[in-house]
């Protein structure tokens, strides 16, 4: 255990004293570790350090699994002052602040895309085990459903479910259905507009005859709004007075903004967390159930991808519809491996691949990343780590490709700030 968390965490820590904390010490009964991500001038993170401190403090001396558990925290502040002020408020260490590529490596890998964000990983693997430790401190503040694993969708789910002519039905109903969870709020502009897209590629999925049905959880702000937005929808909700069973939901899926559209197979097993990508990208429905595809053509609804984490994108000279599909085919050997081997290993791909032709999607991402007008182009963006690498290349093969995402994926590559 202590061998995986050096490889995640490094060899030390520091505490609030400034005294160096030796990873391998944190205690051979630890079995979960929650990564605390935050800043210290985010109100919304010094709110919930509070809470958490408290959560810290009675876990640690009332709970029977005190020693299982430890807490990191791991920082963007970049004002070391502010930092270890911050510091000063937490009875658990942090990531040294000096090491910035560790704090990258661990916002990527665990696709953290706002703050306050609290993650809990398995001690022994890095696996998450839970993606939303907000709600944990919420709901559980005494920490008795320790530790927090993901429960089955049809257990968290089950109870009654709303239809907007106020008849109920049994969660039961949605056994043998391909679902669709759906985070929303009629606040939420996005929310609103995919909401009139979604109406109409449910009823083109059931026309065609799928068995496919989507479960509203509603984050408006009152009855009466979840009420007139869920009047406009033609599936089932779960009760807004639920707000227990609402949360679960939240935690299950360890949501983080809305609107997020979680697609499930006819089992309960998740397909997709991009269900809203995928929606957008394919009106006519014909890719549905809408699995994971290896490699994607970059467009303005599925762009939004490209700041959760590190993308290979591969800049090719074509215009006209099917001139990308060449490009598509010489990454997506690479794209398709690395897609099975991190499926085996039950954690999310490390890198996304797309192909990107001339348009004004393209033209404004390579002006925003100050990239060559080269084409083809061979390109790793991380727009989180603002950082660019640039293969420069006269013919790109799919042994170069494969070359070039080894190297990325061993830390071979020396990165240029975007």
């Amino acid at each position: 255990m202590s061998e995986f968390l050096v490889s995640l965490l490094g060899e030390r820590l520091v505490n609030s004293e400034k005294a160096d904390v030796d990873v391998q010490s944190l205690g051979a009964k630890l079995s979960l570790v929650g990564l605390f991500f935050g800043c210290s001038l985010n109100a919304p993170c010094k709110q919930f350090n509070g809470s958490l401190c408290e959560f810290y403090t009675r876990f640690k001396k009332a709970s029977e699994h005190k020693d299982k558990l430890e807490i990191v925290f791991i920082s963007s502040d970049q004002d070391q002052k502010h930092w270890q002020d911050f510091l000063q408020e937490m009875p658990w260490p942090a990531l040294p602040f000096k090491d910035r590529h560790k704090k990258m490596k661990l916002w990527n890998k665990y696709k953290v895309t706002s703050v306050p964000s609290l993650v809990f990983v398995d001690a022994t693997t890095g696996k998450v085990v839970c993606r939303n430790g907000l709600l944990v401190v919420r709901d559980d503040p005494k920490g008795l459903e320790f530790p927090w694993g993901p429960k089955p969708f049809a257990e968290v789910v089950a109870g009654p479910l709303l239809r907007n002519n106020r008849q109920t039905t049994d969660s039961t109903s949605l056994e043998g259905h391909y679902v669709g969870v759906y985070f929303s709020a009629h606040w939420c502009p996005p929310c609103r507009s995919l909401t009139r897209v979604l109406v109409e590629s449910y009823q083109t999925v059931k026309e065609a005859g799928q068995k496919f049905e989507i479960v509203f959880v509603s984050a408006d702000r009152s009855e009466e709004s979840f009420k007139q937005y869920f009047s406009e929808m033609p599936w089932l909700a779960i009760p807004y007075s639920d707000e227990a069973r609402r949360s679960r939901l939240n935690r299950l899926y360890g949501i983080q903004g809305i609107p997020t559209l979680i697609l499930l197979d006819s089992e309960g097993h998740m397909i997709s967390r991009q269900g809203r990508v995928e929606v957008l990208n394919d009106p006519e429905c014909r890719l549905f159930p809408w699995h994971p595809r290896p490699v994607l053509e970059l467009s303005e609804s599925n762009a939004v991808q490209l700041h959760e984490g590190p993308c290979l994108v591969l800049f090719v000279d074509a215009e006209e519809e099917g001139e990308l599909e060449p490009a598509k085919e010489l990454i997506q050997p690479i794209a398709e491996k690395i897609m099975a081997k991190y499926k085996a290993k039950e954690e999310e791909m490390p890198l996304l691949f797309f192909v990107a032709g001339e348009d004004d999607m393209s033209d404004s991402l390579r002006d925003y990343t100050n990239l060559p007008e080269a084409a083809p182009l061979l390109t790793i963006l991380d727009m989180s780590a603002r950082a660019k690498y640039v293969r420069d290349v006269e013919e790109i093969t799919p042994a170069e490709v494969e070359q070039f995402v080894n190297d990325f994926l061993a830390e071979k590559l020396k990165p240029e700030p975007i």
